[in-house]
């Protein structure tokens, strides 16, 4: 069977950066090629031109066969061999419940599936990393920040990305965890979270100090343990 990877970015890459970053250079090596395909699906960000335009910049024609998938307008037919073609799909950050109503309107949610078992390598940041657990914490439904509950469920249990990044997403994500949100992990910005299968392989960082965290409830009470990141460079 095919290695199952996923790599869940707090945040970083080249969305946060403005420029190629370590943890993309992280998600290219797990492909083992020289020259990977690499699709970017912004929908998240509702087909953004400039988040796109960073990407093709940050995945030139030396690194990667880059493409993307617009969602808006008029989509393309065959999206199911697009996607399995490819050897990274790189999820965008932005409305984390638009982007699943609209991934499941035109069937991406179960070919992103079949990715998966395949062995294609999915990441993302934000957005792109709330979607492949069962529910996180986001701002799909504006300020103060709430729970998602429907996520693809890939990974079990819920996430929260930009751990450090924004002042209220560690007291809000406890908060949700003790009415019932379940236990999960969390990322701070410039770090991921390597899953192999369901399992993680590695947290690893390009911002020293940057980590990445169990979260849960024991005995009534908060329980946070910090997963021992790996200082990957700038």
């Amino acid at each position: 069977m095919a290695n199952r990877q996923i790599v869940a970015m707090g945040g970083g890459g080249f969305l946060m950066s403005g420029d190629y970053d370590a943890l993309d250079n992280y998600i290219l090596s797990l492909t083992r090629k020289r020259r990977p395909r690499v699709c970017f699906i912004a929908t998240a960000g509702g087909d953004n031109r400039d988040n796109i335009v960073k990407f093709y910049e940050a995945f030139p024609a030396r690194r990667a066969e880059a493409s993307h998938l617009r969602l808006f307008g008029v989509p393309r037919t065959d999206i199911r061999a697009f996607l399995l073609s490819q050897d990274v799909i790189y999820v965008s950050g932005g409305n984390t419940a638009n982007m699943l109503a609209v991934w499941r309107v035109h069937g991406v949610d179960r070919v992103l599936r079949e990715a998966w078992k395949r062995g294609i390598v999915l990441t993302g940041v934000s957005a792109g990393m709330l979607c492949w657990f069962e529910g996180g914490v986001t701002d799909s439904f504006g300020r103060p920040l709430s729970a998602i509950r429907d996520g693809l469920g890939l990974l079990k249990g819920s996430s929260c990305p930009h751990y450090d990044g924004e002042t209220d997403r560690r007291p809000i994500y406890h908060r949700l965890l003790q009415r019932g949100l379940p236990a999960g992990v969390a990322a701070d910005d410039w770090a991921a979270i390597h899953y192999v299968g369901t399992k993680i392989q590695a947290c690893v960082s390009t911002k020293p100090g940057a980590g990445c965290y169990r979260v849960g409830i024991r005995n009534g009470v908060v329980r946070e343990e910090e997963m021992g990141t790996r200082f990957i460079g700038t």
